[in-house]
């Protein structure tokens, strides 16, 4: 069976509900996400062979995508990626902390809590940073969110966190010129900072009627599954870097 992809007017008229969505996420969410996600700290990847038996952690800095809004725990593209991961045979454990309504903005703001010093046993690795999609689908200034990612990633890079920087894209409804200035913000960082990059999120998946929940914007349990399987290889990618790196714990089992 053929895909159903959205009409360019569609995709216009979803964004506004998504605005609408998941413009203040709702107290159900916002407790699941506390709950879920903890106090989970950033430190240094140089000490992680000192703490072995932690399984290392790989956090997602995002928004209602991460967080799974509308799926249940285990659809989430995180909670996909775990099995994956677990599946190849690495010890790492993903933790999602996705903010429904967050953008850049928002993510900076929360980003102290993220890496904030709660114990050298949190044994983070890696962060992965994907956000942006709440940003386009408002307008909101490409220069605003551009300067919003550049103080997140020089941030965790003083932190010596591997970072994994998603891209994403902003409806076209908004013209030529501010999607492609908004697509161009990733690329621009990811060479300014020489980060691994991932071009957009939702490739495959954005349009595609079969693959997302009844608003045009959220995946659904198989949106998320692809999405995670899009994402995958290039964390693959990364976990095989990061266990060769002498100073840090080997990711596989």
């Amino acid at each position: 069976m053929k895909s159903r992809r959205l009409s360019l007017s569609s995709v216009v008229a979803f964004s506004c509900l998504f605005n609408i969505a998941c413009g203040s996420p709702p107290p159900t969410d916002s407790a699941k996400t506390d709950k879920a996600f903890g106090s989970d700290a950033i430190v240094e990847s140089g000490g992680v062979a000192d703490r072995a038996g932690q399984r290392p952690k790989v956090l997602i800095l995002g928004d209602s995508l991460t967080a799974g809004l509308g799926l249940e725990t285990g659809e989430s593209y995180p909670a996909q990626l775990q099995q994956l991961s677990d599946d190849a045979g690495y010890t790492v454990e993903i933790v999602p902390h996705g903010v429904s309504g967050d953008t850049t903005a928002g993510g900076l703001s929360r980003l102290e809590w993220v890496i904030a010093g709660q114990g050298e046993q949190d044994n983070v690795v890696s962060v992965i940073v994907a956000l942006g999609g709440n940003d386009g689908l408002r307008g909101l200034p490409v220069e605003q969110m551009f300067a919003n990612l550049d103080a997140i990633l020089s941030r965790l890079l003083s932190e010596k966190i591997i970072v994994l920087l998603v891209g994403m894209e902003a409806p076209p409804n908004y013209g030529n010129e501010y999607t492609s200035r908004f697509r161009a913000v990733f690329r621009e960082l990811a060479d300014k900072y020489e980060v691994v990059y991932l071009p957009f999120l939702l490739e495959g998946v954005a349009g595609d009627l079969a693959l997302n929940q009844r608003d045009g914007i959220h995946p659904n349990a198989a949106g998320a599954r692809r999405v995670a399987e899009h994402l995958w290889p290039t964390l693959e990618g990364l976990f095989e870097q990061l266990s060769d790196d002498s100073e840090v714990v080997s990711l596989r089992q």
